[in-house]
């Protein structure tokens, strides 16, 4: 849409900013698949076109209500993003984004873009929202800790992780931040067929 918006309108890579998915419907006890979450990934592949940015909400939204009240801090930061990528300040413009992660024994740990002045949880100190599987697909809570600008996971009940997933859910409990009070966008690290593979 966005390249095509842009042919259209002959203005070359113009900026387009646009906002993820909020956090909606109910809160699942357990690690599970999610067409709204798979939604939010599609959105972030989106920032690989030149000139796009995205506003993160995965922290503001409202179970019952697809369109939050809360429309101060959605444009807050989409203003961050056009600030720093179209007007040049040299300010911190979005929350961790995953990078890369690196297999450590019986942990996982990942690495982040815009991790800013550091990574910080909100809420009571214990960092929530991730998930880890093995070769068997099956996800399970894990424990997660910050590491300087880096977050490991893990969890006992599986002995040798391979995938991790954070806020993948309709309205996942998730608390990372960086310093700036920007909150971490949702991801996964495995490319494992979703349940949006065969949707037309």
């Amino acid at each position: 849409m966005i390249t095509n918006w842009r042919k259209d309108w002959r203005q070359g890579n113009f900026p387009f900013l646009f906002v993820q998915l909020a956090n909606f419907m109910a809160t699942k006890p357990e690690p599970g698949e999610s067409a709204w979450a798979e939604l939010r990934e599609a959105q972030t592949m989106t920032l690989s076109l030149p000139n796009a940015g995205m506003a993160t909400i995965i922290d503001i939204g409202e179970a019952k209500d697809i369109h939050p009240k809360n429309k101060q801090d959605v444009g807050k930061r989409l203003a961050l993003w056009a600030l720093a990528e179209t007007y040049g300040k040299d300010i911190v413009y979005s929350g961790p984004l995953y990078k890369s992660m690196k297999t450590e024994g019986g942990r996982i740990r990942l690495s982040f873009d815009h991790v800013g002045g550091g990574l910080v949880t909100r809420g009571d100190g214990e960092l929530r929202g991730f998930a880890v599987a093995g070769a068997d697909r099956k996800f399970v809570w894990a424990d997660a800790e910050i590491d300087g600008n880096t977050v490991v996971v893990g969890s006992g009940k599986v002995a040798k992780p391979v995938a991790v997933r954070y806020g993948w859910a309709d309205n996942p409990v998730c608390n990372l931040y960086n310093n700036e009070g920007l909150p971490a966008g949702p991801f996964r690290t495995d490319g494992w067929p979703g349940v949006t593979i065969d949707a037309r």
